[in-house]
């Protein structure tokens, strides 16, 4: 287990304040925990899940949302003892949106419900919070070699190892396991977490977000089966990949747009200079430009990149009075949220 990052002086002071006191490792008698899952249509699997969280932190409410499920899974789960609420909004995203919005907690576990992520590691996930050394703890399936000896549908393994490589390329840090559903977080993570995607690819902005702002994000490695027999996976990995991807583009132009935008503008030049360096050699040795549309089309590609750059220059610093208006909100859920 591996702890990343601090969140600045507002971090230490909490914990010289837990320093005056006994520290202690259990979630349950820590703060109140709020087991998250999200579910569509798992009424094979849901009952067993509930019955393993409750087992697993019996001092933990398990919610259960269901998203327009039309097997039952809502009416198994209240069975199970699970508080039963339904999201309308199609998909995980929107589900985790009012999640977040509708559940007060000081810490949250969210895990899905086709029984596929271990009840029994849910202590050594809060353990972290608990202690107040990570902020977002993440279920890693891929470390310990059980994902790939469990999962056998194909492309999801590349899929994982290509979006964790384009974080580490754009964020410089690299993650584990990027797309696992099994995360815990506390309640000020949890506040503060703008959710805008409304699918699966909420894992994803969920572990951009938490490099981006300097949370301290610690990994777990955790065993994982597949799906038991009769319960089918969601996930469409073509279509559902392709939004992921698309996901990570759009959070690097709104988190990094600098680097993006420089980028393109060097794209751009480049590109000019390949249509232009002929003419002007051209010209150096006639003093003749018979190529005007080669000319015209490199001073306008590289005006097109001084123009990204420029617009990289002005949305970075659109961006850093966005970041500075986030940490005044971190600091004041800190003093809401945040334990004392």
């Amino acid at each position: 287990m591996v702890a990343f990052e601090n969140r600045g002086a507002i971090v230490q002071e909490k914990k010289d304040a837990q320093a005056e006191g006994p520290r202690t490792e259990s979630a349950a008698q820590a703060g109140s925990v709020a087991v998250l899952i999200p579910c569509y249509n798992e009424a094979v699997t849901i009952g067993k899940v509930v019955d393993d969280f409750r087992r697993a932190l019996p001092g933990a409410t398990v919610y259960v949302y269901d998203n327009n499920s039309s097997d039952g899974t809502g009416d198994i789960a209240r069975e199970h003892g699970a508080v039963v609420r339904v999201e309308r909004r199609q998909g995980k995203g929107n589900v985790v949106r009012q999640m977040m919005r509708d559940i007060d907690a000081d810490y949250y576990l969210m895990v899905d419900g086709d029984d596929t992520y271990p009840a029994e590691a849910a202590p050594e996930l809060l353990a972290p919070l608990v202690a107040d050394e990570a902020d977002m703890v993440v279920g890693d399936r891929l470390s310990n070699g059980t994902y790939g000896q469990e999962n056998d549908r194909a492309f999801h393994g590349f899929g994982n190892d290509l979006v964790r490589a384009l974080i580490k390329w754009i964020y410089g840090f690299e993650f584990s396991d990027v797309m696992t559903g099994y995360r815990a977080y506390n309640a000020v993570f949890a506040k503060t977490m703008p959710v805008l995607s409304p699918g699966f690819e909420i894992e994803t902005e969920l572990s951009i977000h938490a490099v981006d702002k300097r949370w301290r994000i610690a990994e777990v490695p955790i065993d994982y089966r597949d799906r038991p027999e009769g319960s089918e996976s969601k996930l469409d990995t073509f279509s559902d990949g392709v939004k992921v991807l698309l996901m990570i583009l759009s959070l690097f132009k709104d988190y990094r747009p600098l680097a993006l935008f420089s980028w393109l503008a060097l794209l751009f030049c480049v590109l000019g200079l390949v249509a232009g360096i002929p003419v002007i050699v051209e010209f150096a040795s006639t003093g003749l430009v018979p190529r005007l549309p080669s000319a015209l089309l490199a001073v306008a590609l590289v005006f097109v990149g001084v123009i990204s750059f420029s617009c990289g220059l002005i949305l970075d610093t659109v961006v850093k009075g966005t970041r500075k208006q986030y940490e005044l909100q971190v600091t004041e859920a800190y003093r809401k949220h945040g334990r004392r």
